[in-house]
């Protein structure tokens, strides 16, 4: 049996004990018009579902991960609130962004952006994974260092399968997404989900920056290709979803992307901003598809890309557009969850912006959490630049709220703490992964 031992001892007790359930509202229809919440049907069909529920009985397995369906205690409400409360300006400002750090160990770097800048969470990269041992060991050391804070940390990963990934070369490959798209089987896509999550938590990892839910629609896509599930709206809509539920179900938070739809580019945003045609008939046809039924089934955190949709705000890229993160992506289609920017530090925006400026017009339109994923004066700049634009008022007090609360509220649903990770069994997952991997007969890539 392999396993890996970390070097650090510290068990760390959860910081933030709230053990709430969400309900992230869907959407039952195409976006059409700028009209709010209709509040009253939601609470008809709440009802309805009660007394289904009382109805049928059926119960409930203990062990699962939160079901996005119960009931949201009022306690835990009044629980975020008083902590949010409590929190400084600085430990506020610090959940709204998730950074990366260029090494594979703990540095000074990295200690200080928790220590000093409180913030939200870390994501990784292939740079900062050597092995399977040395991938423990930096997870925890970013536990172990967050423990002192009042709020436990995001680690995060874009985890795929296929060309992206980030797991230590001693676990199987897992397919791409083509691959699982051309099986065409949803247990299958569930499984692979499933056993995705099973790596991540065994190394510590909480959020997944996937499944990818864009539609393989142009040819020309340098970026795309076969990270999507196919070229139809349906099949991306069908095993998408199940890989969504796969990853919630095993513990693991999931990250739709790329909204509102980087298929049909022929940019790669991270060296330039694609633009795209499409009207919001168009949308709604196709691109929109997989997330509105993303959201049907409680999405929990959603992605926005770095993409132009001139017919739909021809000034603001999608990640920094309000037109299309408040006014489509929450109002219309109702998106209760967690909104994050994919990389701020892309050639599609720090070509056009300057990164402080575009982090909080990112904020101002809607997102909650900013990615910086290179460089740490990149993170300090976002950072003074959020806490600015707070000071003066260009990003209210209340809006600043708004966003931590979410971000709360979903590290308390999965119940993220700091704890570490004591070993973790190479032999038990490779095993797992090759079980699943023989239920099927993959196609061979193009």
């Amino acid at each position: 049996m392999i396993k890996y031992k970390t070097t650090n001892a510290v068990v760390i007790l959860a910081l933030l004990a709230l053990s709430a359930t969400l309900i992230f509202t869907g959407c039952t229809g195409k976006v059409r018009t700028r009209n709010p919440e209709n509040k009253a049907e939601e609470n008809e069909l709440s009802d309805k579902e009660k007394q289904q529920q009382n109805e049928t009985q059926e119960p409930q397995n203990e062990t699962q991960e939160p079901q996005n369906e119960a009931q949201e205690p009022a306690e835990t409400s009044d629980s975020i609130k008083e902590l949010i409360s409590n929190m400084t300006l600085e430990e506020k400002v610090g959940q709204l962004i998730v950074v990366g750090l260029e090494g594979s160990a703990m540095d000074d770097n990295a200690r200080a952006m928790i220590e000093d800048h409180y913030v939200g969470g870390f994501i990784l990269f292939g740079r900062n994974v050597k092995n399977a041992g040395q991938l423990l060991d930096l997870i925890n050391s970013l536990k172990v260092t967050n423990s002192k804070n009042k709020v436990p940390i995001f680690v995060s990963v874009d985890e795929e399968g296929g060309r992206v990934s980030r797991m230590p070369k001693e676990l199987i490959k897992l397919p791409s997404g083509r691959e699982v798209g051309k099986t065409n089987d949803k247990d299958f896509s569930y499984e692979i989900g499933g056993v995705i999550a099973e790596e991540l938590k065994s190394f510590g990892f909480n959020m997944n920056f996937a499944p990818v839910l864009d539609i393989d629609s142009n040819p020309q896509n340098p970026v795309i290709g076969d990270r999507a599930y196919g070229s139809s709206a349906e099949i991306v809509s069908k095993l998408g979803i199940e890989c969504m539920k796969g990853i919630r179900e095993g513990g693991i938070i999931p990250v739709v992307k790329h909204f509102p739809g980087h298929g049909d580019t022929s940019v790669d945003s991270h060296v330039g901003l694609p633009t795209v045609d499409s009207d919001i008939n168009r949308l709604n046809d196709f691109e929109l598809v997989p997330f509105i039924e993303a959201i049907e089934n409680q999405a929990d955190a959603v992605m926005v890309a770095h993409i132009l949709i001139n017919k739909i705000d021809p000034e603001h890229p999608a990640s920094l557009s309000k037109i299309l993160i408040t006014d489509i992506l929450r109002r219309e289609l109702n998106f209760n969850g967690v909104v994050i920017t994919d990389d701020i530090t892309m050639g599609a925006i720090v070509k056009h912006y300057n990164i402080g400026d575009a982090a909080v017009r990112a904020v101002n339109a809607g997102s909650d959490i900013v990615l910086v994923c290179h460089g740490q004066d990149n993170g300090i700049a976002v950072l003074n630049a959020l806490t600015k634009a707070v000071q003066s008022g260009t990003i209210t007090e209340k809006r600043l709220d708004e966003s931590v609360y979410r971000i709360l509220k979903l590290k308390s649903k999965f119940r993220l703490t700091d704890n570490t990770v004591d070993s973790v069994d190479i032999e038990k997952i490779n095993d797992k992964i090759s079980d699943i991997l023989n239920k099927v007969s993959l196609p061979s890539e193009e």
